[in-house]
Formats: C-alpha cells, structure tokens, sequence
C-alpha cells in the first residue's frame, strides 16, 4: 500500500514530537558537559573531584555520541496491535495499541513516561519481527516508516491480519516484505546495512536467544548471518548492559576488509563499547605482515602445534654438559649438571608458566648450592656431623640468591622469555625446528622454517599467544605494580620539591606564633602535588580490553567462523572462560586450509557437545537466477546440503564470457549501471569472503578451483556475492 499526503503529514507530526524530545536531551547533556568542565578549581585540584569529574565527563560524551547516531534513522516503523491481544496487556489509545520503534527509546517525562519510541530491542517491539500474514502475532497493521534526515520520505503498509490481510508473504513467512525488497534492491554502498527495519521471523529468534553458553549459527549465503550476529551485539548490550559494560563484548572478523565492511552498524545500532577484530590482530602489539604457503597454513593450524610449541620452550630450558665452576667468598663449588636437571624439574614440576616457574628453579638450584657450600665450610674435619645449622644454611642461601654468579646460572639455563621471540627463534632455525619436531616429516619442519623468523604472518598470532601461556601472560597486576612505582617515584619527587621550599622558608620573625607567613606544606601536601602529574585512566572498556591480553570478555562473536583452525580457537576460547559465545559460520564456504568441517568436531575439545544450533533458511540477498549457478557448486562441496530458499529474482541470467574476456571493460559495462562492481580472481578471493556486491566478475573459475584443497569452497563464496548480477569469464 503506498503512502499518501495524508499519511505522511500524520507520521511527521510524530516525527517532530520525537526529534522534540531528543534535541531537549542533547541540549541537557551538553549543557551540563559545559558545567563538568568547569567544575574543578585548577588551582586546588582534588584528586577523588578530578577522577569523577573524568568519570562523568567521558560518560556525557559517550551519551552525547548515542544520541547523536540515533538521529540517523531515528523511527523506521510502527505497528497497530489489537487491544484484545492477550499476551500484550497494554494501556489502549483509541481502538488500537500503536507502537513505533526506532534506534533508541524515548519516554514523554512531562506526561507520566508515556512511550513515544520502543528501542527496537524491547520486548515490546518484537511483534514488528515477528508478524506475518502466516502468523500475525496479534499485529493488524505494520508501518514501514522511510526517513531522510528528519523528515518522512514514505510510508509502506502491510495489513497482517483480517480481512484485507496481504498474502503475499503466507508461503515464505517472510515478513516487512517491502521494507526487505527495497533494502536488498538499492545499491552495496562499500559498508554493511543496518537490517534493524527489516529483521525477519527466524533471525529476530536468534538475535534475541537466551542462551548462555555457545549458540552457533549457519545458514548458506545471503541469509543474512553477519547482520544477526551484528544485531544480536546490540541486544545483548541492550539486555545484559550492566554486566556487559564492565566485561566489552568481542567480535571477531576474517579479514580487516570485512571489519570496515561491518563497522558502521553497531554504532548506528547505538552501541560504540565493542571491540572489533581479526583472528589475527587479537595479541596487542602485533600486527602480521607477512603470508605463509597453504601446506604452512595448514601446519600452523593443527593442534600439533601445541606440542611443538611445548617442546620448544622446554628446549630453552637447558643443562649444560659439564659442571660449571664458582668461587664464593674464596671458596671454590662446582654445579653440577644434576643440581641444575634437579631444579629444572622443581620448576615444570610447578605447572606455572615458564617465567613465573623460574621463581622455583632459582629457588631450588639456591638451595642445592647452599647445601653444597656447607658441607665445605661446615665440615668437621674429626669426621663428625656438619658443624652448620639449618639456620647457617639457610642464611647461606639467602646470601647465595643475591650472588650475580648464581643469577647468571639462572638467566643461562631457565632465561626469561618473551614469546614473540621464541616464535622467532623457532621459526627461523632448522635445528630448533628439528629439535621441537623431532617426530613429525620433513614436509611439516620445513613448512614451519623461514629465513626471517620475526616476519610473522596471520598464522603466527595464535602460536604466540599459545606461547604467552607457556611463558606467562603480562597481566594488569604487572602494569598496576609498575603504575604504583612510578606514582612512589612522584610521590618522593614532591617531597624533595616541598623539602626545598621549606628550607627557604622565612625564619626572620622573633615570634613563631605571630607569623603569618605559610610554609609549602601549609597549604599542599606531597601526594596533592603528585596528583598533578599522576595519570587517571579514563579509557572505556573496550579500548581497556583490547589492550590486554588477559581479558576475559563476557561474550564474544565469531563471524566467518568456519576459517578457524584448532590453534585459533585455543586462543578464542581463552578470551571468554564463560563460554558465552555466538558462533557464525558455513563449512561449505570454509577456505581454510585448518578450517572448520563439522561444529560438532571443532567444538568438542572445548565444551563437548553442550552448543545451541540455529539454521538459517532464507536467501535475502543472492537472486535466484545466481542461486541456481551455485547450487550445482554446493553439490560439488556437499552433496547432500540443503540450499536456502531463495527469495529474491532478478531476471537476469548468469552471464558467462569466453576466456581472454578484458574483466576491466565488462566491470566498466557493469559501473554504468550503477552500484558496486568486484572483479574476483585468485589472487583476491579470500579478500570477498563475507561481504556483497551489486556485480560480481569471477575470471578463470577452473584457476580458483585448483588453486587450493578448498578451491570449491572459494568458487562457491565468490559467486554468490553478487546482489543483482554474476558474470563469469573462462
């Protein structure tokens, strides 16, 4: 049903009401920004007034930015709920309960909180997903509002229920027809749209899952997979705000492309507090550059790594051949390579981290040398018992831990380690390759060698975060202990500074009481004066967690994740102990060589089979005639998998072009046409997997196909990218 004059002048007189409301907010919070601002005396500052001024400061900003990003598509429907509805008791308004939902919530305060915008994630919003002609969910009526800027471009409606009800969606169940058309007609833009105006039946029961443990996700391509996860973000961040705000939500991406792809939903969701990553951006302070072969991708994938990584930082922990020969205070010891194998395996025995274990081999190895050391200077030389006590021992061994000879036993034998540079050292020798490796082939170690081992590549990320568990974590304690180190340092600094004023202090009155000179220390004490210089942490909590390696997220969101490989969700895993996790992926699409085959096998080291799965059904995006290419593809992946129903036609056959075909002229033909245009090749098809074009080019689809073990699989992912056309040369 089109919209007319009439309708529209009804729902911008709305509009105007709500852009009212919010335009009075944003002129509150600002207006008290201004006042934060001003509140501290900076001659005087306090320490605890500078903290919550901070505190409140980044608060009304991050306010400000959600309101600001709500304006953008503020409303974008309603719907007209009979008031008999049993499961929806609410306050009537004429014969109809209407509803209109948007971006955010807004309530008229001046009259009693009455609602005048649901947050599209609010329990009462749901019936504007859920509603079909097939099930109605009580909905007579549901509005499909298109906004330009503030002002009300159309008004779309669909009768859901009596007897002018549309039939149009009763074989599909899909729902806000119009809406979902039009959104998949316009032209790809380079970034993700938001779906929040056209979310279906079975992906609003996804989005909106209770689950608490790991959900996984399928569904072939164009079911819309990435924006559920996107949008169930933002309903969890809606639903579980208090403890998500505390512990960020992380979401993880295949590629840096696709990050940028996805990255302007969420914020138009109203949600900015969520870390966006790739698999191998995850260990703060180390950005791959490098590329490794298919046979080396696969190695480093396997959970055989694990082993070898195992064994390579054991082999640093080293005993000589030979005793090793001290003099302490003119008497000569000999340590032995026994006492150091003793107190190598005091160490692993620990089951600590290499670097926290370390603690126990200088311990023990100090031990075994004072006991040495005794029986030389304690010995009776009539043959009778050791003229030493334990006591004389044991000061021995406190002199003994602070005697450089011993240290440097320690730092030879059990070093500190760092784990980048373990990596490094591994795979950029053969014999530590052969040495960790010992009992695998040839073809594995040399997979694994390179002649520049700090030239890490995506592959490595997991392998050294793997290894910063066998090395230890560097964790927010250690940071806080250097934090307070240099607070002491300030602390003392200003103490000297105080000292220098008050020895210049004026001492010429003959009447200490009738002075009425004040001394530094009468009106700043040394910790005020350090305060100035001492740094609040204000960050959010995303830009905390990014930045630790040991954060624990409260939930975490794997989007493309059939690419993992064994060793990258070791290190997934690691980042959410909790186990609340929302898993997207397609092993028919899996072009990892380490990637992912059945859930079932993937997840099972990590928690068995206690996983909820959801199957998406509907193909959104790709046309039929594209669809009908890609299911002879499919066949060839997976014989027995179940296409997704298509819903989309465009008219427009595939197109295939003789080879030698310029992909340049045709990508030309097809960006006359207007919207986005990709040209896929061998070299770049894992650089499309997860985002959507208006025109799709595959040149040499037999090249893709040999290129790899998942050839198919890439073939498959290119080809249904497209949202309106595919053409295919060679």
């Amino acid at each position: 049903m089109g919209s007319a004059p009439d309708t529209r002048a009804e729902e911008q007189r709305h509009v105007d009401t709500l852009f009212a409301h919010l335009d009075l907010e944003v002129a509150t919070a600002s207006a008290r920004l201004e006042e934060v601002q001003g509140a501290v005396d900076p001659d005087n500052p306090d320490a605890d007034a500078l903290v919550r001024r901070e505190t409140e400061y980044h608060a009304l900003n991050a306010k400000l930015d959600d309101l600001n990003v709500a304006e953008t598509g503020l409303v974008f429907g309603r719907i007209d709920i009979a008031d008999d509805d049993p499961e929806n008791p609410v306050p009537s308004r004429g014969d109809l309960d209407r509803r209109y939902i948007g971006r955010m919530g807004i309530d008229d305060r001046a009259d009693n909180y009455r609602t005048l915008l649901l947050d599209w994630r609010a329990p009462m919003a749901r019936p504007y997903y859920l509603a079909t002609t097939a099930h109605p969910e009580g909905v007579e009526k549901r509005r499909n509002i298109r906004m330009r800027g503030r002002t009300v471009e159309a008004v779309d409606d669909e009768i859901l229920s009596g007897d002018h009800a549309d039939t149009a969606t009763r074989t599909t169940d899909v729902g806000s027809e119009a809406a979902l058309l039009r959104a998949m007609n316009s032209p790809r833009t380079g970034h993700m749209q938001s779906i929040v105006e056209t979310i279906q039946r079975e992906q609003d029961e996804i989005i909106r899952d209770p689950t608490r443990g790991v959900l996984v996700v399928g569904g072939g391509p164009g079911t819309g997979k990435t924006a559920v996860a996107l949008h169930r973000v933002a309903y969890l961040l809606y639903t579980w705000r208090e403890q998500l705000a505390r512990t960020g939500v992380l979401v993880v991406g295949p590629n840096r492309t696709f990050l940028d792809y996805i990255s302007r939903v969420l914020p138009e969701l109203g949600e900015t507090g969520v870390v966006l990553s790739t698999v191998a951006d995850l260990v703060p302070g180390i950005t791959p550059t490098g590329s490794d072969s298919l046979v080396a991708r696969e190695v480093k994938g396997t959970e055989d790594m694990a082993i070898i990584l195992k064994r390579a930082v054991q082999n640093l922990q080293t005993v000589p051949e030979n005793n090793i020969d001290l003099r302490i205070d003119g008497i000569d010891i000999a340590v032995t390579p026994a006492m150091i194998t003793a107190a190598r395996t005091r160490a692993r025995r620990s089951r600590k981290p290499h670097n926290e274990a370390r603690a126990y081999f200088a311990d023990h190895l100090t031990q075994l040398i004072a006991e040495a050391l005794a029986e030389r200077i304690g010995a009776d030389p009539l043959g009778g018992t050791n003229l030493l006590s334990e006591a004389d021992v044991d000061q021995l061994h406190d002199d003994l831990a602070e005697e450089g000879q011993v240290e440097r036993i320690v730092d030879t034998h059990f070093p500190e380690l760092d784990a980048p540079a373990v990596l490094a050292g591994l795979l950029g020798s053969r014999d530590a390759i052969a040495a960790a490796a010992h009992d695998y082939d040839d073809l594995t170690r040399d997979a694994l060698f390179r002649t520049d081992g700090w030239a890490f590549t995506p592959a490595d990320t997991a392998l050294i975060d793997e290894l910063f568990t066998l090395t230890g974590l560097p964790t927010p304690s250690d940071e806080a202990e250097k934090a307070d180190k240099k607070w002491r340092e300030l602390v003392a600094d200003a103490e000297d500074a105080l000292d220098i004023l008050a020895s210049s202090a004026n001492t010429d009155t003959d009447d200490e009481f009738e002075a009425e000179v004040l001394s530094a220390h009468d009106i700043i004490d040394a910790e005020t004066l350090a305060s100035r210089q001492r740094e609040t942490d204000v960050r959010s909590t995303a830009e905390r967690a990014r930045a630790d390696l040991s954060w624990a997220y409260g939930h975490v969101i794997v989007d493309e994740a059939q690419e993992l490989t064994p060793m990258e969700w070791r290190m997934v895993f690691r980042r959410c102990p909790s186990r609340w996790m929302t898993l997207v992926g397609d092993p028919a699409q899996t072009s990892s060589p380490a990637g992912v085959e059945t859930w079932a096998e993937t997840l099972s080291p990590f928690i068995g089979d206690r996983f909820r799965f959801h199957e998406l059904t509907v193909n959104y995006r790709t046309p039929a005639e594209i669809m009908e290419y890609a299911h002879d593809i499919l066949a060839e992946i997976d014989p027995g998998a179940a296409p997704a129903v298509t819903v989309r036609s465009t008219g427009e056959p595939v197109r295939l072009l003789p080879a030698g075909t310029d992909p340049g002229a045709v990508r030309a033909e097809l960006e006359s046409r207007g919207g986005l245009t990709a040209v896929v090749t061998v070299d770049n098809v894992g650089t499309v997997k997860g985002l959507e074009y208006d025109h799709v080019v595959v040149v040499d689809p037999d090249t893709i196909i040999n290129a790899s073990p998942q050839g198919w699989q890439d073939l498959y992912v290119a080809v249904t990218r497209a949202t309106q056309t595919l053409t295919l040369i060679g």
